[in-house]
């Protein structure tokens, strides 16, 4: 389960925690056309102190994001039918 401890709804990104293992990371909204979901990238614990009090680097990675640079560190690997961020 994952739990968000920072929304920005003018960057379109969150923080949080995914409760059983502990890993932090920074999600983004995306979209497949039949639904609506998150995509979460993980982050290691001095990237999430860092975003939690730096909206402008969370926010250019958040970017990064959405331009799939980051895919590496996806928690849960998209299906054939990827959204693409909103």
């Amino acid at each position: 389960m994952y739990v968000d401890s920072y929304f920005s709804p003018h960057h379109q990104y969150s923080l949080g925690v995914e409760v059983g293992s502990g890993r932090k990371y920074l999600s983004i909204p995306v979209s497949n056309g039949v639904f609506d979901y998150e995509e979460y990238y993980e982050l290691d614990a001095d990237e999430y102190n860092a975003f939690a009090s730096d909206q402008i680097a969370a926010s250019e990675f958040a970017q990064s994001c959405r331009e799939r640079e980051w895919d590496d560190r996806l928690i849960e690997r998209p299906g054939w039918n990827r959204g693409t961020p909103v």
